[in-house]
């Protein structure tokens, strides 16, 4: 009996013939900038007096964070909102007042000056502190680091198993994928308003991570 014989691809002979690696790099850096969201809240029976006095206590936390050196370009609204508020009695849904909220995003790279800026607000009129967002105004240099270490570990990872199985490995890979991973924020939040002498704020530090999946062929 004939039987036909196909020969394997050229696929096939590389995978049989090849390595397959991860790499991974994770870097720490110092953010050079945040962005701090912060207002003021307002209530009143009269939509219209709640609204006046959320306008002139915002313009006045506007005012003071100019002073505190931001630059109007880097002051902008993020919320506006006017809201019925009730109350429930006894399953009844009664009118309690308007609540007026405006809330505005600054953006510094002055990092150390982040509690002088809230205390700034607070003294201003600020009563709503929503988040602190911290986070690198040029996160590509990190990562292309990143990603550059986890490629050596991926080519090293490589060279140690074929060394110990006792093969030839060609170092120029015939597959790299990139798994990417964006430079985490780290945010504060708090839901709540107190009042205290300062505002100490620790940044910490951001971990920007690559990671990679590499074909090598011996």
């Amino acid at each position: 009996m004939n039987q036909e014989y196909n020969a394997p691809d050229r696929d096939y002979y590389r995978n049989e013939h090849s390595l397959r690696v991860s790499g991974s790099e994770t870097l720490s850096a110092a953010p050079d900038q945040a962005i701090v969201t912060l207002g003021v809240i307002t209530e009143d029976k009269d939509p219209q007096k709640a609204q006046q006095a959320n306008s002139q206590a915002i313009a006045n936390v506007i005012a003071s964070l100019k002073s505190a050196g931001i630059p109007e370009e880097q002051l902008k609204t993020s919320d506006y909102r006017i809201d019925p508020q009730y109350d429930y009695i006894d399953g009844k849904e009664l009118f309690k007042n308007y609540k007026v909220q405006h809330m505005i995003q600054a953006q510094t790279t002055e990092i150390e000056k982040i509690g002088s800026i809230i205390d700034t607000a607070v003294r201003s009129g600020a009563n709503s502190i929503t988040s602190i967002r911290f986070s690198l105004s040029n996160p590509e240099a990190y990562y292309n680091r990143a990603l550059s270490l986890a490629l050596k570990k991926a080519y090293e990872k490589a060279l140690s198993m074929a060394r110990t199985i006792g093969i030839s490995l060609n170092p120029i890979p015939i597959q790299v994928d990139e798994i990417s991973e964006a430079a985490t924020p780290i945010l504060f939040q708090t839901s709540t308003f107190s009042k205290m002498a300062s505002t100490p704020i620790q940044p910490g530090e951001l971990n920007i991570t690559a990671s990679v999946r590499v074909v090598y062929t011996y």
